[in-house]
């Protein structure tokens, strides 16, 4: 399966999840055929876990903004991170450089002209400061990085 279709969808579902609360069982009934191809457990997993920790993954991203408040983050930054922190903490197969190029990538999709920058920076000050967290839920061979 297209892990980045997968994640693609995730951040959908959890934008439309921000403007219609309802479960995510229900939004994913809702998906039509082409899109739900790509509602996998590993996509499913992916949006549930962001979803139902949201509150904590804000401020989890909090201590990575300067001079910011998480509610002028634009949503789909927002989302982004969430989406990596989650990965970061909760799927231990992915390499974080994956997730980071992953969430860039889908930044230049659907995020302004600075989400880029914004998110490969902040996640990488994430890495960077919480590499024991991260390397202790990472597991198999290669997955714990060079940066890690």
């Amino acid at each position: 399966m297209n892990r980045r279709k997968e994640r693609e969808l995730a951040l959908q579902m959890l934008y439309a999840l921000e403007f219609n609360p309802t479960s995510v069982q229900e939004s994913i009934e809702h998906l039509d055929g082409k899109r739900r191809k790509y509602a996998t457990d590993f996509a499913r997993r992916l949006i549930e876990t962001t979803w139902n920790n949201r509150q904590q993954l804000d401020e989890d991203i909090k201590e990575f903004l300067v001079n910011w408040e998480i509610n002028r983050v634009a949503l789909i930054d927002r989302l982004l991170l969430r989406i990596a922190l989650t990965e970061f903490m909760h799927f231990e197969d992915i390499p974080p450089e994956v997730t980071i190029n992953e969430m860039v990538e889908l930044s230049k999709l659907y995020g302004t002209d600075n989400s880029k920058r914004f998110i490969n920076g902040l996640l990488d000050n994430v890495i960077k400061k919480r590499r024991k967290d991260i390397r202790a839920r990472k597991s198999g061979r290669g997955l714990v990085s060079k940066i890690l």
